[in-house]
């Protein structure tokens, strides 16, 4: 189970980020701020170039923030260097891509076993955690198969199984449901929700579907790099 400390499980405070610089430059966060409780799930929605993408990408640690600072379980982690909130993202923070989640060139049991390989697992572990995430994404079957081999809900069910392999404490997804049917959408809504349930996962996803921000606890919007707390 992932277990949080008192406060926050996530926190963000002002966070601004640029991109490009003089004429070119675009503001893509100004200022924005965001809170998570432990074991909640929280939506941020809002249209295509409000800072969605970029305001979760910063919280996973992948981009640097032009000014401001994201604490997990009250740790600052815009302090850490790369090397280090590399290490830390892949113990303490699922994340999930709107594309690019995988390895195209390994199968799906392996990609779930890397992050774990990754990180030093004991190779009994990794055999028995990859066994329990396909059987949980309902992928056992398809354990050996390619990325390729994949249609869109499968490869995403894939992907959200690499993303809880190390028991995140913090699951960040970008999209989660992208340009699935209806049907499909709704498992992997499922799966993020029992992720809440069972291991008392803190989730934050971002959306312009009015169908994830529906299964969530919270529902925040976005407008023009600033988290709206109406």
């Amino acid at each position: 189970m992932a277990i949080s400390g008192p406060g926050p499980a996530l926190e963000a405070r002002a966070l601004y980020h640029i991109y490009g610089e003089g004429a070119m430059r675009t503001v893509a966060l100004r200022g924005a701020d965001i809170s998570l409780d432990p074991g909640t799930w929280t939506t941020v929605m809002g249209p295509s170039g409000s800072g969605k993408s970029t305001l979760l990408h910063a919280l996973a640690g992948i981009i640097d923030p032009s000014a401001g600072a994201v604490f997990i379980d009250g740790e600052d982690v815009t302090r850490l260097t790369r090397v280090e909130r590399a290490r830390w993202r892949r113990r303490r923070v699922g994340v999930v891509l709107q594309r690019d989640s995988l390895h195209p060139l390994l199968d799906v049991a392996e990609n779930v076993a890397l992050p774990l390989q990754l990180d030093g697992r004991p190779p009994e572990e990794i055999s028995r955690r990859v066994a329990e995430l396909l059987d949980d994404v309902g992928l056992a079957a398809l354990s050996d198969h390619r990325v390729s081999q994949l249609s869109g809900g499968e490869a995403q069910r894939a992907a959200l199984a690499v993303a809880l392999a190390a028991r995140p404490s913090v699951l960040l997804a970008d999209e989660p449901t992208g340009e699935l049917d209806e049907a499909t959408a709704a498992g992997i809504l499922d799966l993020i929700g029992a992720a809440v349930a069972k291991a008392n996962t803190t989730v934050l996803t971002v959306t312009h579907s009015a169908r994830v921000g529906e299964r969530a606890d919270r529902r925040l919007v976005m407008r023009d790099g600033v988290v709206l707390h109406g």
